[in-house]
């Protein structure tokens, strides 16, 4: 039985102290059939480099032109999404694992 795909959208922008912590409460659900869009929004701090510190297939990094700010942000997340069901996340939250 195939399940549907969900896609959680994590907008970024300078949450290097947290955004760690938010992508390991995601991709460590019990719940498999996960894409997880992260769209860094022009982030300075070393953001992108703990995206890209993951090789988790399920992961798109997604990079904005500049600063567009969080609801542009989020809607280019939605825009890209393929799942059949959606989830936005901020990136200083954590999901709890089922």
């Amino acid at each position: 039985m195939e399940r549907d795909l969900i896609s959680i959208i994590v907008p970024v922008y300078k949450v290097e102290p947290y955004l760690d912590r938010c992508i390991q409460s995601i991709v460590n659900q019990t719940y498999k059939n996960l894409e997880i869009i992260l769209v860094d929004d022009g982030s300075t701090d070393e953001s992108v480099k703990i995206i890209e510190g993951y090789t988790d297939w399920r992961i798109r990094l997604i990079h904005n032109d500049g600063n567009k700010g969080l609801p542009y942000t989020r809607n280019r997340g939605l825009n890209l999404a393929r799942g059949k069901y959606l989830a936005i996340m901020d990136a200083d939250d954590v999901s709890v694992k089922n």
